[in-house]
Order: structure tokens, then sequence, then C-alpha cells
């Protein structure tokens, strides 16, 4: 569906005593692939069916991630980003409330961001 909701964290690693990047350099970004709300539907929860990636593995912008499922249709939920995919926040068979982060997708080496 291609619709999903991201967030983007700069993770906080690297930083110099007055909150800049060391070095110059650029905090990496770190994208949070969010349940869609999904158009006409009141759904409020979907259910994890099965990833069709794994963490480490590269993933690619339009790739299919995650497969969900609702009441009514399963559809697959596909990365908004090149990169790979750090981090599955959710597992398989889990209920999972529409907004609520199901992962993390950014580079090799990035630091997850705790919230």
């Amino acid at each position: 569906m291609g619709d999903g909701v991201l967030a983007m964290s700069l993770t906080p690693q690297g930083r110099a005593p007055n909150g800049m990047p060391a070095g110059g350099g650029q905090s990496p970004i770190v994208t949070t692939l969010k349940v869609p709300k999904t158009g006409g539907l009141p759904t409020t929860k979907v259910n994890v069916v099965r990833w069709l990636k794994q963490e480490g593995e590269v993933v690619k912008r339009g790739d299919a991630v995650v497969e969900l499922e609702t009441e009514k249709v399963n559809y697959e939920l596909d990365s908004p980003v090149e990169g790979i995919l750090l981090k599955i926040l959710t597992k398989e068979g889990a209920e999972v409330p529409v907004g609520d982060a199901v992962c993390q997708i950014g580079q090799a080496g990035d630091a997850i961001p705790q919230h």
C-alpha cells in the first residue's frame, strides 16, 4: 500500500557537549515505520501477519517490509526509504494500534533512538 506513516528521529550519538554534532558531521537519521490509518476503514488496530524482511537486511524504497491484517483486509507495508532494517519492534502475531511503530530503518552503524 505504501501509505505508511513515518517519523524521522535524530540519534543522540556523536554530539559535542554543546549539543551540536561532533566533528561537524551530520547525525544519522533513523526512520520509524508506523502502522498507517487505512483509508476509509474505521480500524484502530492491526495484526502483524509476517515479516517480509529481517533485521540487518537491506531494504529499498517501496520494498514490502511487513504484512499486516485488519478485520477486513490484509496488506503489505512498504518502506518509504532505502536503508537497513535496524530493529523490528513488534512480533508476528502481535496486535498493534494504528499509529504505533513496527520497525526502524537506517544505515549500517546507526544507533537506534531510545524513547
